[in-house]
């Protein structure tokens, strides 16, 4: 899957992952390989991200949306805390 996680001035994380769980506005959620299409709104909280070669990222983040579409995962996050 690619994943694109953009804030309002600069693109944060791009690249190929297997999985990614999001702080959804009511309750986290993961989204795997196949997943169907969806558009959420997120909260606060950690986006953790696990990339093609099983190194884990996480990102914090204050509120956004998710889209997901045919393996193409796309975070507009009003806003990063800290990245790790």
């Amino acid at each position: 899957m690619k994943i694109e996680v953009i804030t309002p001035d600069t693109t944060v994380f791009e690249g190929e992952i297997t999985s990614v769980r999001v702080p959804g506005s009511k309750g986290s959620f993961q989204v795997l390989k196949d997943h169907a299409p969806i558009i959420s709104t997120l909260g606060n909280g950690p986006v953790m991200i696990v990339e093609s070669n099983g190194k884990p990222t996480t990102i914090n983040i204050e509120g956004g949306v998710i889209e997901v579409k045919k393996n193409r995962i796309i975070l507009l996050i009003e806003k990063v805390i800290k990245t790790q």
